[in-house]
C-alpha cells in the first residue's frame, strides 16, 4: 500500500513538474530580461528616493529581480536608505511567487490582486515604520555597494539564457520535492481534510506561515504558492509567509551588517510582526 502510495506521488509529481516546465522557462526568461535591463536602475532610484522611500521600495519590490532585496540590504547597511524603505521591498519582494503562479496557469486576476496587496502592504508597512522611527539613526560607516547575489546561487551574471535554465532547473527541483510531500499529505489526509489543515487556522496559519517566509531560500516561497494552489493554506497566510519572505535579503542584511547586530534583529522582528500583521486582513476581506 505505502509503496503504491510512494510511487503514484512520485510520478504525478514528475509529470506535474514536467508539465509546467515550459511556462517556468518562458516565466524566468522574461524576468532575467527585465532584471538585466532594470536592476540597477531600480537600485539607483530606491537610493534617490528619499522620503519616497517606502512608495518606490512597495512599488519596485514586487518587480522579479534576483538581486533586489539583496542591493537594498546593501544600502540599508551603508547607511543610504531608511528602515521603512529596506522593509517596504522586503514586503513587497515576491521571490519564486510569481514565476510558480505563471507555470501554474493561475488566473490573470489573481495575480494582479496579490501583487497589489503585497505592493499596499509594502508601502504602508515602509510608512508606517519610518513615521514611528522618525529617522534612523545616522550611521557614517558608509560600505562599497556591490552585487552578491551570484554568491547565493542566482548566477545573475552568466547571461540571460543560461541564468533563466539555472533558475528554471533549481525552482523545478524544488516543486519536484513540494509536490511530491504535497501528494502524499493529500493521499494521507485526504483531500476533504485538507482545507482543515492548520495553516488555513485564522491567525494560527499567518503566524506559522510568516515564519516559514522568514527563511532565507527561495524554497519559502515555492512552498507557500504550492500549499495555497492546492488549498492547503488561506489567503491570508500565504501572504504572511509572502510578506515576511525576503529572499536572500535578510541573509545579506546580517552578513553585511554584522556589527550592528541588534540592528538587524529589531529589522527583523519588525519585518515579521508587520507581514503578519498586514496579511490579517485578506482572509476577511473578499478579494481572494
Amino acid at each position: 500500500m505505502y509503496w503504491n502510495l510512494f510511487t503514484d506521488s512520485c510520478l504525478d509529481a514528475v509529470l506535474d513538474t514536467l508539465k509546467i516546465l515550459p511556462f517556468l522557462f518562458l516565466a524566468y526568461l522574461l524576468i532575467e530580461i527585465l532584471e538585466h535591463h532594470a536592476e540597477d536602475k531600480t537600485t539607483e532610484i530606491i537610493h534617490r528616493a528619499g522620503n519616497w522611500g517606502p512608495v518606490l521600495g512597495g512599488a519596485l519590490g514586487i518587480i522579479p529581480q534576483c538581486g533586489f532585496s539583496a542591493a537594498t540590504a546593501n544600502l540599508y547597511a551603508g547607511g543610504l536608505i531608511t528602515r521603512g524603505t529596506l522593509i517596504a521591498v522586503f514586503l513587497s519582494t515576491s521571490d519564486e511567487m510569481l514565476p510558480i503562479l505563471i507555470s501554474k496557469s493561475a488566473p490573470a486576476s489573481l495575480i494582479v490582486r496579490i501583487l497589489l496587496y503585497k505592493f499596499a502592504a509594502g508601502m504602508l508597512g515602509g510608512i508606517l515604520i519610518d513615521v514611528v522611527e522618525k529617522r534612523l539613526h545616522a550611521r557614517q560607516d558608509r560600505k562599497e555597494l556591490h552585487d552578491i547575489c551570484e554568491q547565493e546561487g542566482c548566477n545573475c551574471e552568466e547571461g540571460v539564457l543560461r541564468s533563466a535554465i539555472f533558475h528554471t532547473v533549481k525552482i523545478a527541483a524544488f516543486l519536484l520535492v513540494t509536490s511530491f510531500l504535497i501528494n502524499i499529505a493529500v493521499e494521507l489526509v485526504g483531500e476533504e481534510h485538507l482545507s482543515n489543515f492548520i495553516l488555513n487556522k485564522p491567525v494560527i496559519g499567518e503566524l506559522l506561515a510568516g515564519l516559514i517566509g522568514l527563511i532565507p531560500n527561495c524554497a519559502a516561497s515555492v512552498i507557500l504558492t504550492e500549499l495555497y494552489l492546492q488549498g492547503g493554506m488561506s489567503a491570508g497566510a500565504m501572504l504572511s509567509g509572502l510578506l515576511c519572505g525576503a529572499g536572500v535579503g535578510l541573509l545579506v542584511l546580517f552578513r553585511m551588517n554584522k556589527r550592528f547586530m541588534k540592528d538587524n534583529l529589531i529589522t527583523l522582528l519588525l519585518l515579521y510582526i508587520s507581514g503578519v500583521l498586514l496579511s490579517l486582513p485578506a482572509s476577511a476581506l473578499p478579494i481572494f
